[in-house]
């Protein structure tokens, strides 16, 4: 077996993003945000909500999302490199970045997706079993528009105390992102039997589609 894909297939082994005996994070309708996004052209935002794999996944199935592609966001493009990540030494986090055409869906509409299926903002550094730094939940606005639609839903959110306990995700300026390794992209689409798919990303996506199915596609858009 060549060495590239022994250590790829050692990653996958030895990951933190591995099947996990924990429960699965809850499914919150969140509100519709007040502010909506005034955008026009493709657009790019960047999410970080834990591992990766279920991040994509969701988002690609999305009406609107054009491309949503696995990466690391947060350190330096040296460390970028899943076994250097996942070991909790760099400052990166694992991070999706999605390309969107607003006249589908807007970014206000993919933060209320965010924050319904995708990950829990009361956790800190963690989601579901994957625990360290690399797992934050953070969002990183490519934009002032972006940024300002994402500061005041977080505070919409914090007012409605949807959650017992405080709202940590915070906001992250826009810095470098570096695709992950081929392996991980659109990794729920070629792995659908994954254990760690089976038990915590495939009832994300279920969930996507039953609390909005105008923004669902059955369609998988690989990144």
């Amino acid at each position: 077996m060549k060495t590239g894909r022994l250590a790829a297939l050692l990653g996958l082994l030895l990951a933190a993003c591995a099947p996990a005996a924990s429960s699965a994070e809850s499914v919150v309708a969140a509100p519709a945000a007040r502010r909506a996004a005034q955008e026009t052209g493709l657009k790019t935002a960047i999410f970080a909500g834990g591992c990766f794999w279920g991040v994509e996944g969701v988002f690609s199935h999305v009406k609107g999302v054009t491309s949503a592609v696995s990466g690391y966001y947060g350190g330096t493009a040296r460390s970028a490199r899943y076994n250097l990540v996942s070991s909790g030494i760099t400052d990166h986090a694992e991070a999706v970045k999605v390309t969107y055409d607003p006249r589908i869906v807007r970014y206000d509409q993919l933060l209320r997706i965010f924050f319904s299926v995708v990950a829990d903002p009361t956790l800190k550094n963690r989601q579901g079993p994957d625990v360290g730094a690399h797992y934050r939940s953070a969002l990183v606005p490519m934009s002032e528009e972006q940024r300002a639609v994402a500061a005041a839903y977080l505070g919409q959110l914090g007012k409605a105390r949807l959650w017992d306990a405080p709202i940590l995700t915070r906001i992250e300026r826009a810095q470098a992102f570096y695709p992950a390794e081929a392996y991980h992209q659109d990794f729920m689409l070629k792995n659908p039997r994954h254990g760690y798919i089976l038990r915590w990303d495939a009832p994300k996506v279920a969930a996507l589609k039953r609390l909005y199915p105008a923004l669902y596609r059955d369609e998988y858009r690989p990144g």
